[in-house]
């Protein structure tokens, strides 16, 4: 099995922009949430992550990609606030995995030792009507690359997690 490599990319003021997928994508939901622990240490670096945000994945490419590039997982907008993404807005068509990336100082750490952590949770929508369960996973890292928290979930309800809750509100018709 070739392997998935991730490079981030970031705005001309220095915050995350999102990440190059390259390889292949992942294919189950250890893979990305996987991925999202990697996210999220990146996220727990000081200034790269401002705010709460939504990324997406997408098959879009950039101009002269990397050799290897599948795709990219770009910042979409924020929850709340001016860039705040509307409901509906990844209806059609629907990304096969979306993101929230909250900083340090939007993170409840999960105990004290993990003070300065970040976090976030990644939503694979499903389609329950056909049977096909949303999937999910959690993680919560610091900037030094430990990670304090992950998880991972099958048939998950996003009516039960609020991160979930806004992802699902936003792929909504």
């Amino acid at each position: 099995m070739s392997r998935i490599e991730i490079w981030p990319f970031q705005r001309k003021d220095g915050s995350l922009a999102g990440f190059l997928m390259g390889g292949r994508w992942p294919e189950n939901t250890r893979e990305w949430t996987q991925f999202l622990a990697l996210s999220v240490q990146f996220a727990a670096h000081p200034g790269f992550l401002r705010t709460t945000s939504v990324f997406r994945a997408t098959a879009d490419l950039p101009e002269d990609p990397h050799p290897g590039t599948v795709g990219l997982v770009t910042w979409a907008g924020t929850v709340i606030g001016d860039d705040a993404l509307e409901p509906g807005v990844f209806a059609h068509p629907q990304p096969p995995a979306m993101f929230v990336l909250h900083p340090p100082d939007e993170t409840v750490p999960s105990t004290p030792e993990s003070a300065g952590a970040a976090s976030g949770t990644v939503l694979l929508p499903g389609v329950p009507h056909l049977g096909l369960s949303h999937r999910a996973g959690w993680a919560e890292a610091d900037a030094h690359g430990t990670v304090t928290k992950l998880l991972s979930g099958v048939d998950v309800d996003p009516s039960g997690d609020p991160d979930l809750a806004v992802l699902a509100t936003l792929c909504a018709a």
